[in-house]
């Protein structure tokens, strides 16, 4: 497939992604050191790599689950004709994981957004003093769940 910009291929894969079920993060990038134009971009699932070994930081006292796990799921966008068009040059399927269902699609990290009615009314109960977290919870439920929370 051909893209007219590098951020069209990475929009492509998102919603590829979203569909398939499973996050995605922009990972290494090559670029060309006389222009600095970006040759090569690397789009993988949020769940490829391994996590670091924990450090025993005073501050570290949450333990955080394992989100990171191996996967090999990887999709490579390259420049073409020293334009800024971009073609999917390698893609490799390789999940180490299981995908999100349909039902819990909501839950994953790109289906989360906030339009402008969402943050105000974080911000209003803000002003009360009832916290972020517990603005979205009653948010849910005026709403009906977290589905429809677009609906707001």
């Amino acid at each position: 497939m051909k893209f007219d910009t590098l951020q069209q291929g990475i929009r492509f894969y998102e919603h590829y992604a979203r569909l398939s079920g499973f996050d995605t993060r922009l990972s290494s990038t090559k670029k060309r050191k006389s222009d600095g134009k970006i040759l090569l971009k690397y789009c993988v699932c949020s769940k490829d790599g391994f996590r670091e070994t924990p450090r025993l930081h005073a501050e570290c006292k949450k333990k955080r689950t394992i989100t990171k796990m191996g996967c090999k799921e990887r999709l490579t966008l390259k420049m073409i004709n020293d334009q800024d068009n971009y073609v999917i040059f390698s893609f490799h399927e390789g999940h180490t994981h299981a995908l999100t269902t349909p039902n819990s699609a909501h839950h994953t990290k790109q289906s989360r957004n906030l339009n402008l009615a969402h943050k105000k009314y974080i911000m209003d109960n803000s002003r009360a003093n009832i916290g972020a977290t517990k603005s979205y919870r009653l948010m849910k439920e005026n709403v009906g769940g977290y589905q429809t929370r677009q609906h707001l």
